[in-house]
């Protein structure tokens, strides 16, 4: 003879595990795949420029460290410590991870428990004795599931990660961005530096002009002239570097900001650019590599997977939804005087209650309303795949405008230099002249003008070169690689630091 119980308990266990298969064996709507993009075979501004190979040697984790400035480096640390606009960027990607672990909540079922003890008394009548006073009691547990048979959750699920990894990838650019803007101002700040202290020491030589220019008026030899037009060069000058300081001190705010700090506590000493530095090497690799260096490719990329997730959710909507609900517990009323020394009395089993069963629920007019979800959808995935696709074209533009600044500035740079020492004899010849009376001040003054101007510009295209090398590593992605993206697991579990994520994995 069989047993009851146990039959019906094989039954009850055989359903959950129905249930359970199908709420995790279906999902409609579309399986994402990554849209294929047009890759060129090789940079086209390579021609004519000589970068490193290989590509193992590329900047990994600390790029800013192939400039070999410690300065530099120490500056950056701070960037990743102290920075309030990358500390918002990574409480939008903690945000996002509650979000995802919110999403994930619908897979399981919600319990309740309530338990709750009233005594009181009614009112009595004259013609009546008063009633004693009763106790109320109640234990109850309840248990609501909504099974995901068309995978509603899952799709959700999956935008919920997709979005938050797109978060961290934005993390990651708001960390790249600000890291590469601060090599920019430091080495802009370097720069005017090295100006500062061409012009000063111009104007040191123009002091010791206007002086022999002096001495030779009162031989007799030079014209008042020539001495007010070396005054005129000397002051000229002296404004000039000067005026330089005012840049200075708002690129050293800039930093300062950069690095987490108040501009009134921060002060960088003056350190001028040496004259004999020059942009490292930068190993640049194939174009194809750029789709798994850059975080903004990334983020977009996954918001794509995000957007390809939620029309799925949208198509759930067109099947019912299935509610499991089980509801049990004890409850009792009893005005006897015993309940007061025993309240553990109302957890009797005559007192139970219990109720179990399935509900479901379908949408039989909507006047077009999922649809117009389900179209929206679309829409957003189709916009989402143009703005990844846009983003890698950017991304492209980046490294080729670079690449072109880096092989045209370096071409600058040699002819500038040539520039200059034509200029620095031009002014030797042009003083002997002078001091021989065969030309006048204004020769000279004429000829160190274009000397200090070309000095000048070889500084400028000095800063240039070295703004585009960084502007390079910042297209290149820096030292960051796809594989430093969270998984989906490490969204929900907090395996991935938003706070050292920039850091070399």
């Amino acid at each position: 003879m069989g047993h009851p119980a146990r039959s019906h308990a094989d039954v009850t266990l055989a359903l959950a595990t129905a249930v359970l298969t199908l709420s995790t064996s279906c999902a409609v709507g579309p399986n994402y795949a990554r849209p294929p993009v047009v890759t060129p075979a090789a940079y086209k501004e390579l021609d004519g420029w000589k970068v490193a190979q290989p590509e193992d040697q590329a900047p990994r984790g600390a790029w800013w460290e192939i400039f070999n400035d410690p300065q530099l480096s120490a500056l950056e640390a701070q960037v990743s410590a102290a920075n309030q606009t990358l500390a918002v960027a990574a409480a939008n990607y903690e945000l996002a991870r509650a979000l995802a672990r919110g999403a994930r909540a619908a897979y399981f079922p919600i319990v309740g428990l309530a338990a709750g003890a009233t005594r009181s008394q009614a009112a009595g009548r004259p013609s009546a004795p008063s009633p004693l006073p009763k106790w109320d009691f109640l234990l109850s547990l309840d248990v609501a599931w909504l099974p995901d048979f068309w995978g509603r959750v899952r799709r959700a699920v999956e935008s919920s990660r997709a979005s938050a990894q797109a978060s961290a990838g934005d993390l990651e650019t708001s960390r790249l961005s600000l890291q590469a803007e601060l090599a920019q101002d430091y080495f802009l700040l370097r720069t005017l530096d090295a100006q500062t202290q061409l012009l000063e020491a111009s104007a040191a030589a123009y002091q010791k002009s206007l002086e022999l220019t002096q001495d030779r008026h009162r031989a007799g030899v030079a014209s008042r002239v020539d001495v007010v037009q070396a005054e005129t060069q000397l002051k000229t000058t002296q404004a000039t570097a000067i005026d330089v300081g005012v840049q200075r001190a708002e690129l050293e705010h800039a930093i300062a900001v950069l690095t987490g700090e108040p501009p009134a506590g921060f002060s960088l000493p003056p350190a001028p650019l040496p004259a004999t530095t020059a942009p490292p090497a930068v190993p640049v690799g194939v174009p194809s590599h750029i789709l798994e260096r850059r975080p903004d490719i990334a983020a977009a990329e996954r918001r794509m997977a995000a957007a390809n997730a939620r029309i799925g959710v949208a198509v759930a909507a067109y099947f019912p939804v299935v509610a499991l609900g089980a509801s049990g517990g004890f409850e009792s009323s009893t005005d006897s005087k015993a309940s007061e020394s025993a309240p553990s009395r109302w957890l009797t089993w005559p007192s139970r209650f219990w109720s179990v069963g399935p509900g479901i629920t379908e949408i039989v007019f909507d006047g077009g309303l999922r649809q117009s979800l389900t179209d929206q959808a679309r829409a957003t995935y189709d916009a989402s795949v143009s703005a990844y696709r846009q983003t890698v074209l950017a991304a492209f533009q980046g490294v080729e405008d670079n690449l072109a600044a880096l092989r045209i500035l370096e071409e600058e740079a040699r002819v500038q230099a040539e520039a200059v020492k034509a200029a620095q004899e031009s002014v030797t010849l042009t003083t002997t002249q002078y001091k021989a009376g065969t030309v006048s001040y204004l020769n000279v003054i004429t000829v160190q003008t274009i000397e200090l101007a070309n000095e000048l510009t070889a500084v400028r295209i000095l800063g240039r070169r070295m703004a585009a090398a960084v502007l390079l590593i910042e297209a290149l992605g820096g030292g960051w690689s796809a594989a430093s993206l969270p998984s989906a697991a490490d969204v929900t579990n907090g395996s991935w630091s938003a706070r050292h994520s920039g850091e070399q994995r």
